[in-house]
């Protein structure tokens, strides 16, 4: 390959110049499309813009866009690179509040956002002392100067510079990103992205199949920033499905005929509850990841048996762990149901007790990874990388789990999710794998609720098939024939829907709202 460097946007600047008419990424939502070349000036003028603005070198710039903005977000994420400036990829859900805290932590000097977003990213400028500039698709003031007004308009602010090459030099320890997690379990936490450790591929010179990679995890998170430069690195195109449905899925997929598609578990459980799952053709694809948490066995099982020709593989990753690879080989993903498969090198794993021993083969206990090299840390929060990194690189990451006498990994469950009941040790995955075996059976999340004399008891949530008048005293029924009977849920509560975050976790702490417990 020739020498276009090793920044994420190197891969950009080859593609422009050896496929540059070919498209790039598609919204399928609004059905257009970018081109590589497109792509490559847009955000070499964004990147000349921000520095003319006084973006400097290691500035943050958040990039608050919705889903359905995906080609204007993976420009701005782009241009963000090119000026040598950090992204800090940004949830449009939160409140204004919520956005002023972690903006204020990361110091932002701009933003990309939307008209539709621009009230509350004033609110937060007036809060955050250096927040400067705003860049706003559809919300132009009137008659502004780009060269000047503290609010520009994305378009105007594009077309008034050159589209010729453009790059703030760059080394590979810079800060790239600076990723806030999801918060499901206290106040988020930025996790410093560098250039040596952002890319899970590497840049390569692919061969161009113009076959489609569909996905449509929020840009924001883990899961989808992934998904804005790799699929170019396969040779393939970004197709983009900002709002999730689960029979328009199925009929993207037959029509359009992608290669690959990556699902969050929320979407496996919609689509293969859906009564027309078996009515599209979905051949075209050949490997399905399914990622962000853990899946029911059941569901993996349906859809491997709905997609013979591919590989459908439940898999593992974290903001915190970087580019860490955990495969699953065709010939083992249908022997190996409930397994993420097998840590890819370099990455290292490792199952520990409470005291930080290795476990033998089998025996559960919490999942440590190290990355040689590409070890991230929280952004401006030392006390909280030390409790998560240990002196010598692993990460503690707050997942249960068991590698088996092949190396191959299975999860069971968060450690703060772990119920205590009667001293019984009982992994909600299991309890929610067993109900959602019931064929009126939705969705699926439990809990531990505090008992004056087990400690902890079980309660379910659960959200039934619609039309389904499925009773909480069959449930138990169907779950006594499943489970241990110090595993079975001893309260059902129903429920139109369950807390997710962006990236489809269930929030569990909101669970316990409903039953007032803390």
């Amino acid at each position: 390959m020739p020498d276009w460097g090793t920044l994420q946007v190197d891969q950009l600047r080859y593609m422009a110049r050896e496929h540059g008419d070919q498209i790039a990424y598609r919204n399928l939502g609004a059905e257009t499309a970018l081109t590589f070349t497109e792509w490559d000036e847009q955000s070499n003028q964004l990147a000349r813009f921000l520095v003319s603005r006084g973006v400097a070198k290691g500035d943050r710039v958040s990039v608050y866009l919705p889903s359905d903005e995906v080609l204007r977000w993976i420009v701005a994420y782009a241009a963000v690179h090119k000026a040598g400036a950090v992204a800090v990829p940004t949830n449009t859900r939160l409140t204004a509040r919520e956005l002023t805290t972690i903006l204020g932590h990361a110091e932002i000097r701009a933003m990309f956002t939307c008209a539709d977003l621009l009230e509350t990213a004033y609110e937060v400028r007036e809060h955050v002392p250096s927040f400067e500039l705003i860049v706003t698709a559809g919300g132009a003031l009137d008659g502004a100067d780009p060269a000047s007004a503290p609010t520009v308009d994305f378009d105007a602010a594009r077309d008034s510079q050159d589209p010729a090459d453009f790059q703030v030099p760059t080394a590979a320890d810079d800060l790239a990103d600076i990723m806030y997690t999801s918060g499901t379990t206290g106040l988020p936490k930025g996790v410093a992205v560098r250039h040596r450790n952002i890319a899970m591929i590497p840049n390569n010179e692919p061969h161009w199949s113009n076959a489609g990679w569909m996905h449509g995890a929020p840009l924001f998170t883990f899961a989808g920033l992934s998904f804005v430069y790799n699929p170019m690195k396969m040779g393939l195109v970004g197709y983009y499905l900002p709002k999730f449905d689960a029979t328009r899925w199925m009929e993207l997929v037959a029509s359009e005929r992608p290669r690959m598609a990556f699902i969050v578990p929320a979407m496996a459980e919609l689509l293969v509850s859906r009564p027309d799952f078996e009515d599209h053709d979905l051949t075209s694809l050949v490997a399905v990841s399914i990622g962000s948490a853990p899946l029911a066995p059941s569901t993996l099982e349906r859809l491997q048996e709905r997609l013979p020709g591919a590989t459908v593989s439940n898999s593992y990753g974290m903001s915190e762990a970087g580019p860490a690879y955990i495969t699953m080989p065709k010939e083992e993903s249908r022997k190996r149901t409930g397994s993420v498969g097998k840590p890819t090198a370099p990455l290292e794993a490792k199952i520990v007790d409470e005291d930080g021993n290795e476990l033998p083969a089998g025996e559960v206990g919490e999942l440590l990874t190290r990355m040689p090299g590409r070890q991230r840390e929280y952004y401006k929060d030392d006390a909280a990388t030390e409790s998560t990194w240990t002196p010598d690189g692993w990460l503690r990451s707050g997942d249960l789990g068991y590698i088996d006498a092949d190396g191959y990994l299975y999860l069971v469950g968060r450690k703060k999710d772990l119920i205590i009941r009667g001293g019984n040790n009982v992994y909600p995955t299991d309890i929610e794998a067993a109900i959602l075996e019931h064929p009126e059976v939705q969705e699926a999340a439990v809990i531990g609720v505090p008992h004056k004399i087990l400690g902890e008891d079980i309660a379910a949530f659960v959200v039934r098939v619609p039309g389904s008048t499925l009773s909480a005293a069959q449930l138990k029924d169907f779950c006594s024939e499943r489970l241990a009977d110090y595993k079975r849920p001893r309260e059902i509560h129903w429920e139109t829907e369950l807390p997710r975050n962006a990236t489809g976790k269930v929030v569990k702490h909101q669970l316990k709202d409903p039953l007032n417990r803390s």
